[in-house]
């Protein structure tokens, strides 16, 4: 994959931001001649070229990998209830790998 900024731009890509975060995000980012979209786009290259986060993950940031961390968590655990698969506690001690 080349170098996203010269590609065709074809998908859009939704969140939900605090309108006051986005007013101060766009004014740093324009006071750099950048809108907040080119300002996404050169940090998913960025993570592209990186093979990963394009900065150092550091405890500043650890409530947000522990809310992902917990959604992801959330997640796998809904999709095992509605999976219709039983296990006793035994098998599930036993598939984490704890010792009773």
């Amino acid at each position: 994959m080349g170098n996203i900024a010269s590609m065709p731009k074809t998908e859009t890509i939704r969140f939900k931001i605090n309108p006051e975060i986005k007013q101060k995000i766009e004014n740093i980012y324009s006071q750099n001649g950048l809108t907040l979209t080119q300002a996404i786009n050169i940090f998913i290259q960025q993570s592209i070229n990186a093979g990963g986060f394009p900065f150092p993950i550091t405890a500043d940031n650890a409530e947000l990998i522990k809310a992902h961390s917990t959604q992801i968590l959330i997640n796998e655990l809904e999709a095992g209830k509605n999976s219709g698969e039983l296990l006793d506690e035994r098998e599930v001690y036993n598939r984490l790998g704890v010792e009773i």
